[in-house]
Protein backbone atom coordinates (compact mmCIF):
# COMPACT_ATOMS: atom_id res chain seq x y z
CA UNK A 1 0.00 0.00 0.00
CA UNK A 2 1.10 3.36 -0.91
CA UNK A 3 0.91 6.92 1.19
CA UNK A 4 -2.93 7.51 0.39
CA UNK A 5 -3.98 4.37 2.03
CA UNK A 6 -2.87 5.72 5.00
CA UNK A 7 -5.89 8.66 4.56
CA UNK A 8 -8.56 5.83 4.89
CA UNK A 9 -7.03 4.29 8.14
CA UNK A 10 -6.82 7.33 10.00
CA UNK A 11 -9.68 8.64 9.27
CA UNK A 12 -11.15 5.47 10.15
CA UNK A 13 -9.39 5.90 13.75
CA UNK A 14 -9.91 8.80 14.16
CA UNK A 15 -14.02 8.87 13.26
CA UNK A 16 -13.89 5.93 15.77
CA UNK A 17 -12.10 7.48 18.09
CA UNK A 18 -14.41 10.73 18.23
CA UNK A 19 -17.35 8.26 18.43
CA UNK A 20 -15.82 6.98 21.72
CA UNK A 21 -16.85 9.91 23.26
CA UNK A 22 -20.57 9.82 21.96
CA UNK A 23 -22.92 8.03 24.99
CA UNK A 24 -26.13 7.39 23.68
CA UNK A 25 -26.87 4.00 24.25
CA UNK A 26 -31.01 4.99 25.24
CA UNK A 27 -31.23 6.62 22.31
CA UNK A 28 -31.75 3.92 20.10
CA UNK A 29 -34.14 1.65 21.74
CA UNK A 30 -36.41 4.71 21.84
CA UNK A 31 -35.95 5.56 18.12
CA UNK A 32 -37.01 1.95 17.22
CA UNK A 33 -40.03 1.57 19.33
CA UNK A 34 -41.28 5.48 20.57
CA UNK A 35 -42.50 6.04 16.17
CA UNK A 36 -44.74 9.94 16.96
CA UNK A 37 -43.59 9.87 20.41
CA UNK A 38 -39.85 9.71 19.13
CA UNK A 39 -38.50 13.55 18.36
CA UNK A 40 -40.55 15.45 21.07
CA UNK A 41 -38.50 18.21 21.96
CA UNK A 42 -36.58 17.78 25.07
CA UNK A 43 -34.22 19.55 27.28
CA UNK A 44 -30.73 19.60 25.80
CA UNK A 45 -28.22 18.88 28.10
CA UNK A 46 -24.87 19.31 28.38
CA UNK A 47 -24.04 15.18 26.91
CA UNK A 48 -26.59 16.27 24.52
CA UNK A 49 -24.50 18.47 23.31
CA UNK A 50 -21.38 16.63 23.38
CA UNK A 51 -22.96 14.40 21.37
CA UNK A 52 -24.17 16.30 18.83
CA UNK A 53 -20.90 17.97 18.42
CA UNK A 54 -19.01 14.97 18.10
CA UNK A 55 -21.58 13.36 15.29
CA UNK A 56 -21.15 16.87 13.32
CA UNK A 57 -17.44 16.08 13.59
CA UNK A 58 -17.81 12.98 12.19
CA UNK A 59 -20.22 13.77 9.74
CA UNK A 60 -17.76 16.78 8.67
CA UNK A 61 -14.66 14.28 8.25
CA UNK A 62 -16.40 12.00 6.07
CA UNK A 63 -18.09 14.17 4.02
CA UNK A 64 -15.12 16.38 3.30
CA UNK A 65 -12.53 13.11 2.22
CA UNK A 66 -15.88 11.64 0.35
CA UNK A 67 -16.80 15.16 -1.51
CA UNK A 68 -12.89 16.45 -1.73
CA UNK A 69 -12.32 13.33 -4.29
CA UNK A 70 -11.12 13.34 -7.62
CA UNK A 71 -10.80 11.36 -10.22
CA UNK A 72 -11.46 8.16 -7.67
CA UNK A 73 -13.59 5.21 -8.97
CA UNK A 74 -13.31 3.26 -12.14
CA UNK A 75 -17.03 5.26 -13.15
CA UNK A 76 -16.08 8.55 -12.10
CA UNK A 77 -15.38 10.08 -15.97
CA UNK A 78 -18.36 7.93 -17.03
CA UNK A 79 -20.61 10.23 -14.11
CA UNK A 80 -19.14 12.95 -15.66
CA UNK A 81 -20.00 12.52 -19.05
CA UNK A 82 -23.38 11.56 -18.08
CA UNK A 83 -24.04 14.41 -16.20
CA UNK A 84 -23.38 16.48 -19.48
CA UNK A 85 -25.73 14.15 -21.14
CA UNK A 86 -28.54 15.04 -18.55
CA UNK A 87 -28.29 18.19 -19.33
CA UNK A 88 -28.70 18.13 -22.91
CA UNK A 89 -31.77 15.11 -22.19
CA UNK A 90 -29.44 13.13 -23.98
CA UNK A 91 -30.54 9.32 -23.38
CA UNK A 92 -28.39 7.78 -20.01
CA UNK A 93 -29.36 4.38 -18.53
CA UNK A 94 -29.80 6.35 -14.68
CA UNK A 95 -33.32 6.62 -13.10
CA UNK A 96 -35.48 9.76 -13.77
CA UNK A 97 -35.11 11.17 -9.81
CA UNK A 98 -31.20 10.95 -10.32
CA UNK A 99 -31.35 13.10 -13.59
CA UNK A 100 -33.87 15.83 -12.37
CA UNK A 101 -31.38 16.37 -9.43
CA UNK A 102 -28.22 16.33 -11.58
CA UNK A 103 -30.47 18.66 -13.98
CA UNK A 104 -30.61 20.86 -11.58
CA UNK A 105 -27.39 20.84 -9.98
CA UNK A 106 -26.22 21.93 -13.28
CA UNK A 107 -28.19 24.84 -13.96
CA UNK A 108 -27.18 26.05 -10.22
CA UNK A 109 -23.27 25.28 -10.45
CA UNK A 110 -23.50 25.69 -14.50
CA UNK A 111 -22.23 23.11 -17.19
CA UNK A 112 -19.04 20.31 -16.30
CA UNK A 113 -18.58 22.16 -13.15
CA UNK A 114 -18.78 18.65 -11.68
CA UNK A 115 -16.84 18.48 -8.61
CA UNK A 116 -20.33 20.58 -6.71
CA UNK A 117 -22.24 17.60 -7.95
CA UNK A 118 -20.15 14.83 -6.45
CA UNK A 119 -20.28 16.72 -3.14
CA UNK A 120 -23.64 17.02 -2.90
CA UNK A 121 -23.95 13.37 -3.45
CA UNK A 122 -21.36 12.64 -0.92
CA UNK A 123 -23.20 14.76 1.46
CA UNK A 124 -26.45 13.04 1.14
CA UNK A 125 -24.58 9.84 1.11
CA UNK A 126 -22.98 10.66 4.61
CA UNK A 127 -25.95 11.69 6.03
CA UNK A 128 -27.75 8.73 5.47
CA UNK A 129 -25.44 6.61 7.31
CA UNK A 130 -24.66 8.85 10.29
CA UNK A 131 -28.40 9.25 10.70
CA UNK A 132 -29.44 5.60 10.54
CA UNK A 133 -26.51 5.04 13.04
CA UNK A 134 -27.74 7.76 15.27
CA UNK A 135 -30.74 6.34 15.00
CA UNK A 136 -30.20 2.42 15.56
CA UNK A 137 -26.91 1.62 16.61
CA UNK A 138 -26.67 1.27 20.22
CA UNK A 139 -23.30 1.46 20.33
CA UNK A 140 -22.30 4.48 18.19
CA UNK A 141 -18.96 3.62 17.97
CA UNK A 142 -18.86 0.09 17.22
CA UNK A 143 -21.70 0.45 13.80
CA UNK A 144 -19.54 2.92 12.86
CA UNK A 145 -16.55 1.23 13.01
CA UNK A 146 -18.80 -2.26 10.43
CA UNK A 147 -19.53 1.00 8.36
CA UNK A 148 -16.12 1.94 7.64
CA UNK A 149 -14.18 -1.44 7.97
CA UNK A 150 -17.33 -3.29 6.24
CA UNK A 151 -16.38 -1.17 3.40
CA UNK A 152 -19.96 0.99 2.51
CA UNK A 153 -18.77 4.12 3.56
CA UNK A 154 -15.13 3.49 1.14
CA UNK A 155 -17.01 1.73 -1.37
CA UNK A 156 -19.50 4.89 -1.92
CA UNK A 157 -16.92 6.48 -3.96
CA UNK A 158 -17.87 4.71 -6.46
CA UNK A 159 -21.54 3.60 -8.12
CA UNK A 160 -22.71 6.55 -6.26
CA UNK A 161 -26.38 6.05 -7.08
CA UNK A 162 -26.59 2.99 -5.32
CA UNK A 163 -24.84 3.85 -2.36
CA UNK A 164 -27.24 6.28 -1.70
CA UNK A 165 -29.90 4.06 -2.40
CA UNK A 166 -28.35 1.77 0.34
CA UNK A 167 -27.85 4.42 2.82
CA UNK A 168 -31.35 5.40 2.36
CA UNK A 169 -32.01 2.13 3.06
CA UNK A 170 -30.35 1.21 5.85
CA UNK A 171 -31.99 4.54 6.95
CA UNK A 172 -35.63 3.13 6.75
CA UNK A 173 -35.25 0.34 8.76
CA UNK A 174 -36.28 2.26 11.70
CA UNK A 175 -39.51 2.69 9.99
CA UNK A 176 -40.08 -0.89 9.49
CA UNK A 177 -39.43 -1.16 13.55
CA UNK A 178 -41.95 1.52 13.93
CA UNK A 179 -44.36 -0.62 11.80
CA UNK A 180 -44.49 2.93 9.90
CA UNK A 181 -45.29 1.63 6.67
CA UNK A 182 -45.82 5.02 4.95
CA UNK A 183 -43.14 6.27 5.86
CA UNK A 184 -41.54 3.31 4.55
CA UNK A 185 -42.60 2.97 1.12
CA UNK A 186 -42.23 6.78 0.81
CA UNK A 187 -38.63 6.95 1.71
CA UNK A 188 -38.05 3.13 -0.71
CA UNK A 189 -39.84 5.33 -3.38
CA UNK A 190 -37.78 7.98 -3.76
CA UNK A 191 -34.68 5.92 -3.20
CA UNK A 192 -35.57 4.00 -6.08
CA UNK A 193 -35.28 7.06 -8.20
CA UNK A 194 -31.99 7.17 -8.07
CA UNK A 195 -31.47 3.29 -8.13
CA UNK A 196 -34.46 0.62 -8.84
CA UNK A 197 -32.69 -2.37 -7.29
CA UNK A 198 -33.72 -0.74 -4.00
CA UNK A 199 -37.39 -1.93 -4.14
CA UNK A 200 -35.90 -5.10 -3.38
CA UNK A 201 -35.90 -4.16 0.02
CA UNK A 202 -39.91 -4.05 0.29
CA UNK A 203 -40.56 -7.34 0.08
CA UNK A 204 -38.09 -8.50 1.51
CA UNK A 205 -38.39 -6.01 4.98
CA UNK A 206 -41.75 -6.89 5.49
CA UNK A 207 -41.37 -10.54 5.05
CA UNK A 208 -38.52 -10.00 7.84
CA UNK A 209 -40.63 -8.02 9.72
CA UNK A 210 -43.56 -10.02 9.82
CA UNK A 211 -41.11 -13.00 11.26
CA UNK A 212 -39.52 -11.49 13.57
CA UNK A 213 -42.97 -10.54 15.21
CA UNK A 214 -44.09 -14.08 14.39
CA UNK A 215 -41.71 -16.60 14.42
CA UNK A 216 -41.32 -19.86 12.13
CA UNK A 217 -43.82 -22.36 11.05
CA UNK A 218 -43.85 -25.25 9.08
CA UNK A 219 -45.51 -23.63 6.49
CA UNK A 220 -42.80 -20.75 6.28
CA UNK A 221 -40.39 -23.53 6.05
CA UNK A 222 -42.39 -25.08 3.29
CA UNK A 223 -42.71 -21.51 1.21
CA UNK A 224 -38.61 -21.26 2.12
CA UNK A 225 -37.98 -24.67 0.46
CA UNK A 226 -40.03 -23.80 -2.53
CA UNK A 227 -38.13 -20.31 -3.14
CA UNK A 228 -35.14 -21.84 -2.68
CA UNK A 229 -35.87 -24.85 -5.38
CA UNK A 230 -36.70 -21.76 -7.33
CA UNK A 231 -33.18 -20.24 -6.84
CA UNK A 232 -31.63 -23.27 -8.04
CA UNK A 233 -33.97 -24.78 -10.70
CA UNK A 234 -35.20 -21.45 -11.84
CA UNK A 235 -32.05 -19.67 -12.65
CA UNK A 236 -32.76 -19.25 -16.22
CA UNK A 237 -36.25 -17.44 -15.50
CA UNK A 238 -35.19 -14.71 -12.99
CA UNK A 239 -32.00 -13.92 -15.33
CA UNK A 240 -34.41 -13.18 -18.15
CA UNK A 241 -36.84 -10.79 -15.16
CA UNK A 242 -33.73 -9.14 -14.04
CA UNK A 243 -32.30 -8.40 -17.90
CA UNK A 244 -35.26 -6.96 -18.38
CA UNK A 245 -34.63 -4.20 -16.12
CA UNK A 246 -31.27 -4.04 -16.90
CA UNK A 247 -30.39 -5.18 -20.41
CA UNK A 248 -27.53 -3.81 -20.99
CA UNK A 249 -25.63 -6.08 -18.31
CA UNK A 250 -26.41 -9.43 -20.12
CA UNK A 251 -23.28 -11.00 -21.74
CA UNK A 252 -21.31 -8.29 -20.05
CA UNK A 253 -18.38 -8.41 -17.52
CA UNK A 254 -21.01 -7.82 -15.18
CA UNK A 255 -22.69 -11.48 -16.17
CA UNK A 256 -20.50 -13.36 -14.37
CA UNK A 257 -21.81 -15.99 -11.78
CA UNK A 258 -19.65 -16.39 -8.51
CA UNK A 259 -19.87 -16.73 -4.80
CA UNK A 260 -19.27 -14.13 -2.61
CA UNK A 261 -17.42 -15.90 0.13
CA UNK A 262 -16.18 -13.07 2.09
CA UNK A 263 -19.87 -12.30 2.09
CA UNK A 264 -21.13 -15.65 3.32
CA UNK A 265 -18.51 -15.86 5.73
CA UNK A 266 -19.73 -12.20 7.54
CA UNK A 267 -23.29 -13.86 7.36
CA UNK A 268 -22.00 -17.36 8.88
CA UNK A 269 -19.88 -15.28 11.94
CA UNK A 270 -23.16 -12.92 12.34
CA UNK A 271 -25.38 -15.64 12.94
CA UNK A 272 -22.65 -17.60 15.25
CA UNK A 273 -22.85 -14.54 17.53
CA UNK A 274 -26.04 -15.10 17.34
CA UNK A 275 -26.18 -18.87 18.41
CA UNK A 276 -24.12 -18.07 21.39
CA UNK A 277 -26.10 -15.79 22.17
CA UNK A 278 -29.01 -18.06 22.53
CA UNK A 279 -26.88 -20.64 24.08
CA UNK A 280 -26.19 -18.71 26.92
CA UNK A 281 -29.71 -17.61 27.82
CA UNK A 282 -31.14 -21.00 26.83
CA UNK A 283 -31.94 -22.00 30.24
CA UNK A 284 -34.27 -18.72 30.44
CA UNK A 285 -37.81 -17.71 30.00
CA UNK A 286 -39.10 -14.96 27.94
CA UNK A 287 -37.33 -13.78 24.34
CA UNK A 288 -33.93 -13.80 23.77
CA UNK A 289 -33.69 -11.44 21.55
CA UNK A 290 -35.02 -7.88 21.21
CA UNK A 291 -37.79 -7.16 17.97
CA UNK A 292 -34.62 -5.08 16.27
CA UNK A 293 -32.10 -7.84 16.72
CA UNK A 294 -34.60 -10.60 15.13
CA UNK A 295 -35.65 -8.40 12.34
CA UNK A 296 -31.67 -7.47 11.85
CA UNK A 297 -31.17 -11.55 12.18
CA UNK A 298 -33.48 -12.68 9.57
CA UNK A 299 -32.11 -10.10 7.01
CA UNK A 300 -28.92 -11.57 7.85
CA UNK A 301 -30.46 -14.94 6.87
CA UNK A 302 -31.77 -13.43 3.72
CA UNK A 303 -28.26 -11.95 3.02
CA UNK A 304 -27.28 -15.37 3.09
CA UNK A 305 -29.33 -17.05 0.97
CA UNK A 306 -29.32 -13.97 -1.55
CA UNK A 307 -24.90 -14.79 -1.62
CA UNK A 308 -25.06 -18.37 -1.98
CA UNK A 309 -27.95 -19.33 -3.92
CA UNK A 310 -27.87 -16.17 -6.12
CA UNK A 311 -24.29 -16.30 -7.86
CA UNK A 312 -26.32 -16.51 -11.22
CA UNK A 313 -27.66 -12.72 -10.09
CA UNK A 314 -24.94 -9.98 -12.00
CA UNK A 315 -23.83 -7.55 -9.40
CA UNK A 316 -25.50 -10.07 -6.74
CA UNK A 317 -23.28 -7.75 -4.00
CA UNK A 318 -26.25 -5.36 -4.78
CA UNK A 319 -28.56 -7.33 -3.31
CA UNK A 320 -27.02 -8.88 -0.50
CA UNK A 321 -25.54 -5.53 0.85
CA UNK A 322 -29.35 -4.37 1.37
CA UNK A 323 -29.67 -7.35 4.06
CA UNK A 324 -26.42 -7.61 5.23
CA UNK A 325 -25.76 -4.01 5.99
CA UNK A 326 -27.76 -4.49 9.13
CA UNK A 327 -24.77 -5.95 10.48
CA UNK A 328 -23.40 -2.41 11.50
CA UNK A 329 -26.58 -2.78 13.93
CA UNK A 330 -26.58 -6.22 14.89
CA UNK A 331 -22.86 -7.49 15.87
CA UNK A 332 -22.73 -4.48 17.93
CA UNK A 333 -26.28 -5.59 19.90
CA UNK A 334 -25.26 -9.64 20.04
CA UNK A 335 -21.80 -8.70 21.39
CA UNK A 336 -23.11 -6.61 24.15
CA UNK A 337 -25.71 -8.75 25.23
CA UNK A 338 -23.15 -11.63 25.94
CA UNK A 339 -23.01 -11.90 29.31
CA UNK A 340 -20.35 -14.27 30.23
CA UNK A 341 -17.02 -11.65 30.99
CA UNK A 342 -14.49 -13.72 28.88
CA UNK A 343 -16.76 -15.03 26.25
CA UNK A 344 -18.37 -11.43 25.07
CA UNK A 345 -14.79 -10.05 25.11
CA UNK A 346 -14.15 -13.09 22.78
CA UNK A 347 -16.98 -12.45 20.84
CA UNK A 348 -16.58 -8.57 20.72
CA UNK A 349 -12.15 -8.20 19.98
CA UNK A 350 -13.32 -11.63 17.63
CA UNK A 351 -15.52 -9.42 15.27
CA UNK A 352 -13.31 -6.27 16.02
CA UNK A 353 -10.24 -8.24 14.43
CA UNK A 354 -12.11 -10.01 11.55
CA UNK A 355 -13.49 -6.59 10.58
CA UNK A 356 -10.16 -5.39 11.00
CA UNK A 357 -8.57 -8.05 8.74
CA UNK A 358 -11.45 -7.77 5.45
CA UNK A 359 -10.21 -3.81 5.51
CA UNK A 360 -6.79 -4.41 5.15
CA UNK A 361 -7.79 -6.91 2.03
CA UNK A 362 -10.14 -4.30 0.95
CA UNK A 363 -7.39 -1.85 0.96
CA UNK A 364 -5.34 -3.96 -1.08
CA UNK A 365 -8.48 -4.71 -3.50
CA UNK A 366 -9.35 -0.64 -4.05
CA UNK A 367 -6.25 -0.41 -6.28
CA UNK A 368 -8.00 -2.90 -8.95
CA UNK A 369 -8.63 -1.40 -12.23
CA UNK A 370 -12.34 -2.29 -11.91
CA UNK A 371 -12.87 -0.64 -8.44
CA UNK A 372 -9.77 2.01 -8.27
CA UNK A 373 -10.44 3.76 -4.78
CA UNK A 374 -6.88 3.66 -4.10
CA UNK A 375 -4.82 6.17 -4.78
CA UNK A 376 -6.53 8.51 -3.24
CA UNK A 377 -6.66 11.80 -5.05
CA UNK A 378 -7.95 15.33 -3.83
CA UNK A 379 -9.41 18.35 -6.18
CA UNK A 380 -7.77 20.75 -3.32
CA UNK A 381 -3.97 19.38 -4.70
CA UNK A 382 -4.80 17.53 -8.56
CA UNK A 383 -7.28 20.03 -10.24
CA UNK A 384 -6.45 22.76 -12.14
Amino acid sequence: MEKSAWIYICLTLGTVALALLIQKREVAPACRKAGHAYGRWTPCTRRDALNRVTVFAIFCLLTAVSACRFALGNDYWTYRENFKRIFYDAHVSSEIGFNLVVKGLVALFGYDNYLPLFAVFSLLTVFFFIRAICDQGESFAFSLFLLLTGGYYFQSFNTIRYYLALAMAIYSMKYVLRREWGKFLLLILVSAAFHKTVLIVVPVFFVASYLARTGLKKWHLIIAAIFAASLIFGQELYRWIIFRFYPFYENTGFDVKHISYVNVAKCLGTLALAAILFWERRKEEGERFTAAMRFYLWLNVFGLVAFLCGGFIPEVSRIGFYFIASQIFLIPDLARRIRGKWLGRVCKWGSILAFSLYFVLLLKQMYQTDIRILPYMSWIFYYK
